[in-house]
């Protein structure tokens, strides 16, 4: 507030009451304030993506309340961003199944989330093997899904559901670079979009461990089904489970908490299993990191090409009457390459239809008899 009242060179206090409502900026004055903050004047007029819902964030206890609600803010513009989008292309069904069945999330015992996962990778037909691309999955079933920098390390993911469309959307931090970590932290968003979809933002402040421990449950139990994966492990070592990690693209350290939550392995190795892994250097980078590149969203990026490429609307269309945030903006949050709603389309020549095909105007050819056999 003070950095944005200084570049503007006004009153701290004169921002305080626009935010708190008791004043409005005049015209001009709001020009400039869309201009620092980087937006379009009608942004400050626009309908306010607002959920009753929470925005489950992941985070440390030390994450700084400016970049939650940084984060916070993104997650609206993503939700806005998707619901333009929605207007011209239909985005994939909505297909999450009623896994809680009424129940509450204070019900939930580690046996059920263990069957809540099975339930659901039955529901979308993945079998019990390892799941692939977790962005690409989610996208398939109706996730809205967004990977940017979040510029900490402190933040991992955000999930909510959009009061405009009923849609989950999913921001994943692309500052911790692995395809192994992306897939958990995908799964992890996930869990809470099935788990706690009807959990209230006094109920996310006073469970929220117990709501983070659900969600990692089911996001382990996803990725590694106790039906199969331990099966593969029985004799667990860091050597094991570094082959594991080729076919289950499951980081190890996760491994290792996935067989001591299913007791496949006691505590104490669990412990000695650690040791050992921090030892060898991985807490900084396990082994295949830099091999596999994470999974990136697509839904959004090619929605916009596409009605873009259709003529359907232009690229400055889009951004005077659907968007109201800035170009650059939208670019990051649909993984569209920076500059893009301001490069022009490039002029395609083709040949005439039918001008390089042989026609029956453009001269007889030359008959060459082949000679009779003697």
């Amino acid at each position: 507030m003070s950095a944005l009242a200084r570049s503007m060179s006004i009153n701290p206090s004169t921002v305080s009451r626009w935010e708190d409502g008791s004043s409005v900026p005049d015209l001009d004055t709001l020009a400039s304030l869309a201009s620092h903050l980087n937006v379009r004047p009608e942004f400050f007029y626009r309908p306010v993506f607002e959920s009753a819902r929470p925005t489950f964030l992941r985070s440390l206890s030390s994450t700084l309340v400016r970049d939650l609600q940084y984060q916070s803010a993104q997650m609206r513009w993503l939700q806005e961003i998707s619901h333009a989008v929605e207007h011209y292309v239909d985005l994939p069904t909505v297909n999450i199944p009623d896994v809680m069945d009424g129940a509450s999330y204070h019900q939930l015992r580690d046996e059920d989330i263990e069957k809540i996962a099975l339930e659901l990778r039955r529901h979308w037909g993945l079998g019990e093997g390892p799941c692939g691309d977790m962005v690409a999955l989610l996208e398939r079933f109706g996730f809205v899904v967004s990977v940017i920098e979040m510029g900490t390390v402190k933040l991992d993911g955000l999930c909510s559901w959009s009061p405009a469309d009923d849609r989950p959307h999913i921001l994943l931090a692309s500052d911790k670079m692995s395809f192994a970590r992306r897939q958990m932290d995908a799964a992890h968003e996930m869990a809470h979009a099935i788990l706690h979809r009807h959990v209230t933002e006094e109920q996310l402040k006073r469970d929220l461990k117990l709501i983070e421990t659900q969600a990692f449950r089911l996001a382990s139990a996803f990725l590694l089904p106790s039906t199969t994966f331990p099966v593969e492990m029985q004799f667990p070592s860091l050597a094991a489970m570094v082959t594991a990690k080729e076919r289950w693209r499951v980081a190890i350290k996760a491994q290792i908490k996935r067989l001591a939550d299913l007791d496949v392995i006691p505590k104490d190795f669990a412990t000695h299993l650690y040791k050992l892994y921090s030892a060898k250097g991985w807490t900084k980078e396990e082994p295949f990191d830099r091999q596999w590149a994470p999974g990136e969203p697509r839904i959004l990026r090619d929605a916009l090409h596409l009605i873009v490429d259709e003529s359907v609307r232009s690229k400055a269309d889009l951004l005077a009457l659907e968007f109201s945030v800035s170009a650059g903006d939208i670019e990051n949050l649909t993984g569209l390459p920076h500059g893009w709603f301001m490069r022009e389309a490039a002029t395609v020549v083709r040949l005439k239809s039918g001008s390089h095909e042989p026609t029956a105007e453009s001269g007889k050819g030359e008959v060459i008899s082949f000679p009779k056999p003697r």
